[in-house]
């Protein structure tokens, strides 16, 4: 299966600081750990017995850029030995826009990044000082301008429903940034993680939720103004201009295997997932001492990877092909979910036409309370 996978994801775990709806893998203020960092990423990139040709790299975190420009080509000299992307590779680094200068854009090019997931947000200073963001409406312009004028492929990404936010505001922050350009916008609406900050401000009574229907309202607002602005929502939460669909995600949305290092870092063989460790300093140490970061592993049935190709399709705009479906998995769509698929269709939320299902907006706007029927 090694020589199969042409897709890699690098997780970098560093932020400034954290944000209090965050619960990604991270550490925040912990500079100290980057040389370390590398140290342990190098030993985890042996474990590949040959170097792999890569058609997708992801640099993901944590806040990738928050490595600076040096740290940055510090990191592509680790991996250059085993993880090579193709001449016409999608590189991918995911950034905030506080760390993004003249000299980040140096460094980006000389490592061969092609595409900046840019952490906006939002532009709305009240929704900002919210979330905890470092950054304002001024920093995302600049940095907008700079990045695609150096020729980046720049992906933004929104947070609507967030705690006082106005269907005004959202509808503004979406505006701006197709205005600025960006090629790719990935729209999420809050979710509330328990442990997280905002978790616990919100069981205080000191940080409440939007409405779920002005929810639904600022996401079909966002579809609407982005369609409107010529971006094809493909996924649930992912809207491109044309050929500008993310082709990393369209790798795991397709169930391809691909490979993963850094803390809480999953990898995926084509049916078993395996995720790292996730605290940073126990992946650093186990590595460097010689010991496995192997954290969960997630050793799916063949009915079960099925049933996970059928909830990824049915997120993508294009819905799921029955013949495409039963060639790639081994099972017919309506022998896993015929009676959902059926009450779907009679509730509005799916088309289903014998070849392909289909969701329809309405399906889109609660998919996430959709998949249990099918998982």
């Amino acid at each position: 299966m090694k020589g199969d996978i042409r897709h890699a994801y690098v997780h970098v775990p560093f932020c400034r600081h954290r944000c209090g709806y965050c619960d990604f893998t991270l550490v925040a203020g912990r500079d100290d750990l980057f040389e370390d960092y590398y140290t342990a990423l190098g030993v985890e990139l042996k474990r590949l017995a040959q170097p792999i040709e890569l058609d997708t790299l992801y640099l993901g975190g944590g806040t990738p850029s928050h490595l600076g420009p040096e740290g940055i080509k510090h990191l592509f000299e680790v991996l250059h030995d085993v993880l090579r992307p193709a001449s016409a590779a999608e590189v991918t680094i995911e950034a905030n826009p506080l760390d993004i200068s003249e000299a980040s854009v140096e460094a980006f090019h000389s490592c061969g990044i092609n595409r900046v997931s840019l952490g906006v947000q939002s532009l709305n200073a009240l929704t900002l000082s919210t979330l905890d963001r470092d950054h304002r409406e001024d920093d995302v312009r600049r940095v907008m301008h700079l990045l695609l004028d150096s020729g980046f492929i720049v992906s933004v990404d929104l947070i609507i429903a967030a705690p006082k936010q106005t269907l005004d505001a959202a509808s503004r922050d979406i505006e701006a940034i197709t205005a600025l350009g960006a090629q790719h916008v990935s729209v999420y609406c809050l979710t509330w993680e328990q442990g997280t900050a905002f978790w616990g401000k919100r069981a205080r009574g000191t940080l409440m939720p939007v409405a779920e229907d002005i929810e639904h309202e600022m996401f079909e607002l966002a579809i609407d103004r982005l369609s409107s602005s010529g971006y094809q929502q493909y996924e649930v939460s992912n809207f491109a201009q044309p050929e500008m669909m993310c082709r990393h995600n369209e790798a795991y949305w397709d169930c391809r295997p691909w490979e993963a290092f850094g803390p809480g870092a999953a990898r995926f063989d084509g049916q078993n997932r395996i995720t790292n460790i996730r605290s940073t300093s126990a992946w650093i140490k186990n590595l460097i001492a010689g010991k496995g970061v192997t954290g969960d592993v997630d050793a799916m049935t063949p009915e079960g990877a099925a049933r996970e190709r059928l909830v990824l399709g049915l997120r993508r705009r294009r819905g799921v092909d029955r013949i495409s479906f039963f060639q790639q998995s081994g099972f017919q769509v309506d022998d896993l979910a015929k009676k959902p698929i059926q009450e779907w269709v009679a509730a509005g939320f799916a088309d289903d036409d014998g070849e392909h299902v289909r969701l329809t907006r309405s399906g889109m706007l609660l998919s996430d309370s959709l998949w249990s029927a099918v998982l």
